[in-house]
C-alpha cells in the first residue's frame, strides 16, 4: 500500500468528501491560494474555486458563526481554526452556539459542522501557540472530539466527522504532520468511539492521545528490549466518546494502566481516564493508574525547557517501571 503523510491524508478526505457532496464546504485564512498554514488544504482552491473554499479575515468567531449557519442552512461545513490556542477567540459561537443549537432547538435545527483544529506543544512555538485545550472541550457537551494518531486514522475518522449528523472537533497534531504510513486510496470511515490496541502487551497498559501513541511505541519497544517488560499501547482514537470498554478490558489483562498526553497534568485527559477506569474497573487494578503529562505552567518557548515541560520516552518508562 501506498505512504502519505498525516497532512496529506486529510487532505484527501477533504478532497473526496468534496467531489462526493457539493454541500461539502471549506472555510478558514489561508486555506485558498496559501494553501492553509500547514498545507492541508493543499490544491483544494484550485480544484473547488473560491464558492467552496472560502479564504476568510482573522476572526474566529466569525469563521465559526459562518460555519454554523452554513451547517444549519443545510451545508456540510468543514472551519478550520488554525493553532487550537486560537479558539479561545471565537468560543462565544464554538463553546456557547454549535454544540447546543440542536438542543436549543428542541432537536429542530442540527450542525453538522466540522472543526479542524491542531496543537503545536513541542515546537517551540511559545505559551499562546502551544496550548491543548481539549480537556476544556470534552468538559463541554455536544461535541464529538477525535483525536488520530497515524494518517490511515486521519483520513477515515475525517470522513466519518464530515458525514455525521453532529458537530465534531476534529484535533490534529503539528508534529505529524509530516508522519508516514499506509493509506487507502479508496474512501472509507473509522467509527467513533472504537479504540485501537496499536501493541499487544500483558504486563502493563500505556494510553497514549494523539502525537503521544508514538511515544508510547517507542516507549514500550525500549521496556521490552532492556526490561523484559511487555506493554500494551491504545490509541483511543476520539475522546467523546471515549471507548470504557476496550481500555477496561486491557486493564483487567495488565492489571496496570500508564496514560500519557500533550497537554498538562491537572484535570487532564488522563484524570478522566483514570476516574473512569477507577470506577469501572478498580478490583483488577495492581497499582495505581498513573498519569504522564505536561508541567503545570505556561509552554516554554525555550528548547531545554521545552524538554522538561513535556511528555517523553524516558518519562514514560521511568513511569512504567514505578508500577512494574
Amino acid at each position: 500500500m501506498r505512504e502519505i503523510t498525516y497532512a496529506e491524508a486529510i487532505g484527501e478526505a477533504l478532497s473526496q468528501e468534496m467531489r462526493r457532496d457539493e454541500r461539502v464546504i471549506i472555510i478558514g485564512e489561508d486555506i485558498g491560494p496559501y494553501e492553509g498554514a500547514f498545507k492541508v488544504t493543499k490544491g483544494l482552491w484550485k480544484e473547488f474555486g473560491n464558492s467552496r473554499v472560502l479564504d476568510t479575515p482573522i476572526s474566529e468567531t466569525a469563521i465559526a458563526g459562518a460555519g454554523l449557519g452554513a451547517a444549519i442552512a443545510g451545508l456540510r461545513p468543514v472551519i478550520e481554526i488554525m493553532f487550537m490556542d486560537f479558539i479561545n477567540e471565537g468560543a462565544d459561537q464554538i463553546i456557547n452556539h454549535v454544540p447546543k443549537v440542536h438542543f436549543m432547538s428542541a432537536g429542530k435545527l442540527k450542525a453538522p459542522l466540522v472543526i479542524r483544529t491542531q496543537f503545536s506543544a513541542g515546537r517551540s512555538t511559545g505559551a499562546q501557540h502551544s496550548q491543548v485545550l481539549i480537556p476544556f472541550l470534552m468538559n463541554t457537551p455536544g461535541f464529538y472530539i477525535v483525536v488520530p494518531s497515524t494518517p490511515h486514522d486521519a483520513k477515515g475518522l475525517m470522513i466519518e466527522s464530515i458525514r455525521g449528523e453532529n458537530p465534531v472537533v476534529f484535533v490534529e497534531s503539528a508534529q505529524l504532520y509530516t508522519t508516514k504510513g499506509p493509506v487507502p486510496e479508496e474512501e472509507y470511515t473509522i467509527k467513533f468511539g472504537k479504540a485501537e490496541v496499536k501493541r499487544e502487551g500483558g504486563d502493563v497498559t500505556i494510553i497514549g492521545i494523539s502525537n503521544m501513541v508514538q511515544l508510547a511505541l517507542a516507549a514500550a519497544e525500549t521496556l521490552s528490549k532492556t526490561e523484559g517488560i511487555n506493554a500494551e499501547v491504545i490509541d483511543p482514537r476520539t475522546l467523546s466518546p471515549l471507548d470504557r470498554s476496550t481500555l477496561v478490558a486491557s486493564l483487567r489483562k495488565t492489571g496496570r494502566v500508564v496514560t500519557v498526553e500533550p497537554g498538562p497534568r491537572t484535570c487532564g485527559i488522563g484524570a478522566e481516564i483514570s476516574a473512569s477506569l477507577m470506577e469501572e474497573g478498580f478490583d483488577w487494578l495492581e497499582a495505581p493508574v498513573t498519569r504522564v503529562a505536561c508541567l503545570d505552567t505556561p509552554a516554554p518557548f525555550s528548547p531545554p525547557l521545552q524538554e522538561a515541560y513535556l511528555p517523553s520516552e524516558r518519562k514514560i518508562i521511568d513511569a512504567v517501571k514505578s508500577i512494574v
